[in-house]
């Protein structure tokens, strides 16, 4: 049963050329609503073909599936991605259908690793916690595996309808692995004729402390902030010329605060932000290799309020992203904002 594996056709039975793939990620087809919205808004923005991915998993229990019961859920979950392949706007065509058996991580990766510039929609589920979502193991093997792109979306069923993006939130922190989310960001603004806003939270400076501080130690530490705070605008001012030179709204947002995680959170909730997208990595990794993602964007995938678009790594997925969907060479590269 396990060993079956599916093509993914549109609907004139055609295999797609597009250099880009949305892959909206369906677990449970009645909680499918908020991922089908953002998975059509992705692909109208970008020009490209979006896909239905599910996966059947076989029941974890000692006895076989019975192969007619088998049958069954197969043409079961076939029909209702078919009822859930037409897209809000009549402009685009019916998503592909990918309808596979096996582990559900391990296809997912599969499918995008299979097509170059994969951008993969996977929902979140609400805990017991208030505003608070589990990482799941599909979710935490996918990063791991920087199989692509992907946009985490809150599944609470209380999301207004989606069908483009007005207020696109980038937190940055200095890092080449945080500006590595401008180029899409940027071409998400672009098609949207959203406004980006570009956050930086400045963590203060933390001292060795076996006593109290004395008038020595905080004079360097007011010294400290008052240079991370210089360099934090300069970094910024240079971010925003970029931004601004590609004919996108942009915004700057500044601020001090010994919480960074929970103060992107405020920021994400008082800005209204309608998608955040961030590199998985910052600073705090740069030393760890090993680690998919760090405490930053772990928290914002159980906190965030507004969808959370991660980026693994810069890889030939970002490469592939960034261009745009005509062929033609990209005018959105790569910027480098930590020089001196």
């Amino acid at each position: 049963m396990l060993a079956a594996r599916a093509n993914s056709t549109n609907a004139l039975g055609e295999q797609s050329s597009n250099d880009f793939h949305v892959a909206a990620c369906i677990a449970h087809p009645e909680h499918a609503g908020p991922i089908l919205q953002h998975a059509f808004a992705l692909g109208k923005s970008l020009d490209a073909d979006v896909t239905l991915l599910q996966v059947l998993e076989e029941q974890h229990d000692s006895n076989r599936p019975d192969p007619i019961e088998w049958d069954l859920r197969r043409h079961e979950a076939r029909r209702l991605l078919n009822e859930m392949a037409s897209p809000p706007d009549a402009s685009m065509a019916r998503a592909n259908i990918h309808l596979t058996e096996g582990f559900r991580a391990d296809e997912i990766q599969r499918f995008a690793h299979d097509h170059s510039g994969s951008l993969l929609v996977v929902g979140m589920q609400e805990t017991s916690a208030r505003h608070c979502r589990g990482i799941g193991g599909t979710i935490h093997h996918l990063l791991h595996s920087a199989a692509g792109y992907m946009l985490l979306v809150p599944c609470n069923g209380h999301m207004a309808p989606v069908t483009s993006y007005r207020r696109i939130l980038v937190p940055v922190d200095g890092s080449t692995w945080a500006a590595s989310a401008l180029p899409l960001a940027v071409r998400l603004a672009q098609a949207n004729n959203a406004e980006l806003l570009l956050a930086h939270v400045i963590p203060p400076p933390e001292l060795t402390e076996t006593r109290p501080y004395d008038a020595a130690d905080i004079a360097l530490r007011e010294q400290v902030i008052e240079r991370n705070q210089q360099t934090a605008d300069a970094y910024l001012e240079r971010m925003r010329q970029y931004v601004a030179d590609m004919q996108v709204r942009v915004r700057i947002i500044s601020t001090q605060c010994k919480d960074v995680r929970a103060k992107l959170e405020q920021i994400i909730r008082t800005e209204n932000a309608d998608l955040v997208i961030m590199s998985a990595r910052g600073h705090g990794l740069s030393a760890n290799a090993d680690m998919p993602y760090g405490s930053v964007a772990s928290y914002l995938m159980m906190h965030s309020p507004a969808p959370l678009l991660v980026i693994p790594a810069i890889s030939g997925a970002a490469k592939a992203m960034a261009r745009p969907s005509n062929g033609q060479a990209s005018e959105v590269r790569m910027p480098m904002f930590n020089q001196v």
